[in-house]
């Protein structure tokens, strides 16, 4: 049973997944989008060339870092925050505003002022960071008040302490929309790791597309968005997969 309900919920995106890279093939093979879109399978077969390893390996190694960084810098402002605002609660009007703000906020605007404060390759895990820090934000404090007026009420007529109530009804109540803010959050932080590297940073898969672009190197820039599509959908299936195992667990 548990075997065929983890079959029904892969198989949709296993299949949507071969789907697309079957239409990617036959657009690249009848060049229905122009010289621009190269077949999947030269776009394979550049990645599979041991010449090109070492130029995708340094690339992806730092971009990869960055995204690791960004991530768990923007995961811990965003957990720090929900639990100011749970702790001291006439802080959350203001702290959603300024969080509201930051997001509202083009990280292409933000970028140079990151290029002025910190170090070039500092500038995609800032980037990556803000974009986290955002999602973990908003479901944390959402988790947090999920909680029913009944639970607490037990555990007040219990006598609990607000450090017991918040870690054994509060904590475990909200894990699920952690958890799903976290999964949300791994694209997120793909995508602002590599815009980050677009000003400035001395290496990556960012900067590698834009240098493709600008050389038309057709196929190192579709090798560089696939690595990182690749990989960003590999997280997100292990978060979802997490995730599936929190909310049986504590929904």
């Amino acid at each position: 049973m548990k075997m065929r309900f983890a079959m029904n919920r892969v198989a949709p995106a296993v299949a949507g997944v071969a789907m697309f890279f079957a239409l990617w093939e036959v657009v690249g093979a009848y060049r229905l989008a122009g010289l621009t879109w190269p077949r999947l399978t030269t776009v394979l077969a550049y990645i599979a060339d041991t010449s090109h390893h070492a130029l995708l390996g340094r690339a992806a190694a730092s971009s990869f870092a960055s995204v690791a960084w960004g991530y768990g810098l923007g995961t811990m402002i965003g957990l720090s925050f929900a639990l100011v605002v749970r702790v001291f609660a006439p802080s959350r009007a203001g702290v959603d505003r300024f969080v509201a703000l930051v997001h509202a906020t083009p990280p292409i605007a933000l970028a140079p002022v990151f290029m002025i404060l910190l170090s070039p390759d500092a500038v995609p895990v800032a980037i990556a960071a803000l974009a986290v820090g955002y999602l973990s934000y908003v479901a944390a404090t959402s988790g947090l008040e999920s909680t029913s007026r009944a639970h607490h009420d037990l555990f007040s007529v219990l006598g609990s302490r607000s450090v017991t109530r918040f870690a054994r009804l509060e904590l475990p109540s909200a894990l699920p929309a952690i958890v799903s803010g976290q999964k949300l959050a791994v694209p997120v932080a793909f995508m602002g790791a590599i815009v980050g590297e677009w000003f400035g940073a001395s290496r990556g898969l960012g900067l590698l597309m834009i240098s493709a672009m600008q050389n038309f190197q057709i196929p190192l820039l579709w090798a560089a968005v696939l690595i990182t599509t690749v990989t960003s959908l590999v997280l997100y299936g292990l978060l979802g997969l997490i995730e599936t195992y929190v909310l049986r667990r504590f929904s």
